[in-house]
């Protein structure tokens, strides 16, 4: 036995012990939790389902994605978006969740409830677990459609894991595990009631970072600049792919009330649906203005910009603050989207506009909106109160650090992933040969429509 395996073991034992030593420190039958509150329940199964329509978002990205993209690496983005909740779950149960959720060390992360032995063998930790987790996933397939159709395969599960067990986690532990941007002496503090900024700006802009290290597709821009289109090959998989995020969404936002008692939770599907709706309309509008043309690519993308603008205020705007919020999103998403291809950023689904210029957006939208009329998660926390409503400059100034703090992490964080995966798999880009072909046969022995002949292009 080599001294490299004896070690491997040894910290196997140790796990093991610390497993048998703890395991029933906290309440893991729930009966304890019943008996101090007869109706957990009802709070438990609705959080359990909303996690679960969450967890089909997951889908509904894949078919998003894939529509969007071309024939010959469909198979290859089904697989990555199969294996963002394959690796994010492992890596969120052994590092992510007690990074994220453990008890806080100085306000920057927290640093109990690892591989959820111990003390967080306990019902309402798995609970949370559960509802997180589904959080973390997205995180990180939100970068797969800034980085589809030209790289590793190794590499995407490389940065699937660390985005789920280290930078997720840590921006997510600042806003909602106890860390120092909740503790801002301005307003109630940065706030984000769903995750704008935690889940949806953290994913697009680390997807900004992963596009500029990976470089345009081969094609999309000529010796001139100009752009050249490069068509999705299905946008009714595409139109489902959003349909499938919309519903999805409705366990996202209200979801996050954490209790089925909040009944604010009316309040919140409200705004989630009126949000996208606008943001649609207005995308629609847009390009029909500009273009001439009813896009429908640009349509769906509008929705989900509403959508993923509208998931930090969700809480504490009223209704008309929801809709003038989802027309600002539609409109951003269309020009975010021109800009990038103006400074030839290649982000083949736009997920670098929908998630992360409009999660900024919705991040600072709360200290412009927020009505004064709900709390910080509970409403024995400070109601939360923008610019617009009397609160003055405080929330303002709380979120838009948070959404500086947001880029930057993101940003930062995506570069050195990214750089070191250059290192460790001698390069992050497949083959142009590969490119050309289309990596489902030559990566996965596979063709999404094998009775078809594919125009590679």
């Amino acid at each position: 036995m080599t001294k490299k395996t004896r070690l491997l073991l040894l910290l196997g034992i140790l796990f093991l012990a610390g497993i048998a030593i703890n395991a029933y420190a906290g309440d893991p039958t729930g009966a304890e939790t019943l008996k101090k509150n007869p109706g957990a329940p009802v709070d438990y199964v609705w959080v359990l389902l909303c996690a679960f329509l969450v967890m089909f978002m997951q889908p509904g990205f894949a078919l998003l994605e894939s529509g969007f993209c071309r024939a010959k690496n469909a198979v290859n983005l089904m697989m990555k978006n199969l294996m963002d909740f394959v690796m994010g779950s492992l890596a969120f149960f052994a590092v992510g969740y007690a990074i994220m959720m453990g008890k806080d060390w100085h306000s920057l992360i927290g640093t109990t409830g690892w591989f959820l032995h111990g003390n967080a063998y306990d019902v309402h930790t798995y609970l949370i677990w559960m509802f997180e987790v589904v959080f973390a996933a997205t995180a990180a397939t939100i970068v797969s459609g800034s980085v589809a159709e030209r790289i590793k395969f190794p590499v995407y599960l490389f940065y699937s894991i660390i985005v789920s067990a280290v930078i997720y986690p840590v921006y997510g532990h600042w806003l909602w595990g106890g860390g120092w941007l909740s503790k801002l002496p301005f307003g109630a503090g940065a706030v984000d009631f769903a995750g704008s900024g935690v889940v949806h700006a953290m994913g697009g802009i680390i997807g900004l970072a992963g596009a500029i290290a990976l470089g345009p597709r081969i094609g999309k821009y000529d010796k001139h600049g100009k752009v050249n289109p490069i068509l999705g090959h299905n946008l009714p998989m595409a139109a489902l792919g959003v349909f499938i995020l919309w519903f999805g969404w409705f366990g996202f936002n209200p979801g996050s009330t954490l209790s089925a008692h909040e009944l604010r939770i009316s309040v919140i599907a409200v705004n989630t649906n009126l949000a996208a709706a606008a943001a649609a309309l207005s995308a629609l509008l847009f390009m029909k203005i500009k273009h001439g043309i009813w896009d429908l690519g640009m349509t769906l993308n509008g929705a989900v910009a509403g959508l993923v603008a509208i998931t930090a205020p969700c809480a504490w705007v009223e209704a008309w603050a929801a809709v003038v919020i989802g027309l600002i999103a539609g409109v951003l998403v269309c020009l975010s989207v021109s800009f990038l291809d103006k400074i030839h950023i290649d982000d083949p689904v736009g997920a670098v506009s929908v998630h992360g210029a409009n999660g900024l957006w919705g991040v600072i939208s709360v200290g412009l909106f927020a009505d004064g009329t709900y709390g910080n998660y509970t409403t024995a926390a400070p109601h939360v109160t923008g610019l617009f409503y009397g609160g003055g400059a405080g929330q303002l100034i709380a979120q838009l650090i948070s959404a500086g703090v947001c880029f930057i992490w993101a940003f930062v964080c995506g570069w050195i992933t990214f750089s070191i995966a250059k290192v460790l798999f001698h390069g992050i880009r497949i083959s142009p040969e590969e490119e050309m072909e289309g990596v489902d046969v030559i990566e996965h022995g596979a063709s999404a429509y094998p009775d078809f002949q594919m125009l590679h292009h």
